[in-house]
């Protein structure tokens, strides 16, 4: 069992959980994930890890409340325990000998995008961070950008944060200005991350993404989170999550995102009729 020993509500759909995991911290990089089981008879889902310290055996985690299993999950609290929590998988985002990167997060990507960029900023890369939200109120982890970026860009999809637009709307910007980046690294919304690298690829920048497809084992056995990367198979668990953004086939991962939706939204539904029967009882 894994307990929790913070909760914090990051927003009205986002929380962070610091959880007592030891020998998941001693080993955990920037770019893995943990695949978690609420109860005995619950999935398994994948969260990237958002956050560690071997030193006090703890990982960070970020998640949204999308489906059943979150919804589960954030009905926890402090003090109560998580039952399996498998990690760190996946291969660690390369993080060394690069000068000058610019890490774009999209919505709840950011809690991706937070660990690679603190990891480039402790390997001495200067970091610029360019952030988006559809409005102010869903804005998370600007603080934590701040300290380990030398400048943020935050923009909103109804201009409530200041400024609107998209993060290609500034990552463009910021290119005819003439910064030149040695790599950028997307992490948020498949077609976000699409439109990133339509763009980078047009001024042969190096592009690295985070895929996040659907993911059963993490262990490269069930097959269900493959992609096409440069015409071959990859799995995300084993081969990534991080990618070449230019070779992924994001139109053939955008279709297999949806093959379970309509299950996912029954499980959602039964999960909120279950949590209503638990409340009236």
């Amino acid at each position: 069992m894994y307990r929790i020993l913070r909760k914090q509500r990051l927003n009205p759909t986002v929380t962070r959980m610091v959880i007592d995991a030891p020998k998941v911290a001693r080993k955990a990089q920037a770019g893995q994930f943990v695949i978690l089981r609420v109860k005995e008879d619950g999935e398994r889902i994948p969260l990237t890890i958002a956050d560690y310290d071997a030193m006090a055996g703890t990982v960070t985690i970020i998640y949204q409340i999308v489906g059943a299993t979150t919804m589960l999950l954030d009905r926890l609290e402090q003090g109560d325990a998580i039952l399996d929590f498998v990690g760190p998988l996946g291969r660690p985002s390369e993080v060394k000998h690069l000068h000058k990167v610019c890490v774009i997060g999209g919505g709840v990507g950011c809690a991706i995008a937070y660990p690679t960029a603190k990891a480039l900023h402790e390997n001495g890369a200067e970091v610029t961070l360019i952030s988006g939200f559809r409005n102010k109120d869903l804005v998370i982890l600007q603080e934590e950008f701040q300290a380990v970026s030398k400048t943020c860009h935050l923009v909103s999809d109804d201009g409530s944060t200041g400024k609107k637009g998209l993060v290609t709307d500034v990552l463009k910007e910021l290119i005819e200005q003439g910064e030149s980046f040695d790599e950028v690294i997307a992490i948020g919304p498949l077609v976000m991350m699409k439109f990133v690298c339509l763009l980078t690829k047009q001024y042969s920048i190096k592009t690295i993404v985070s895929m996040n497809p659907i993911m059963i084992d993490g262990t490269g056995m069930c097959g269900c989170c493959r992609l096409s990367v440069g015409g071959e198979m990859k799995f995300a668990c084993v081969d990534g999550p991080d990618f070449d953004g230019h070779a992924v086939d994001f139109d053939e991962a955008i279709s297999r995102s949806s093959t379970y939706r309509e299950h996912e939204r029954k499980a959602r539904e039964e999960a909120c009729n279950l949590f209503h029967k638990e409340v009236a009882s």
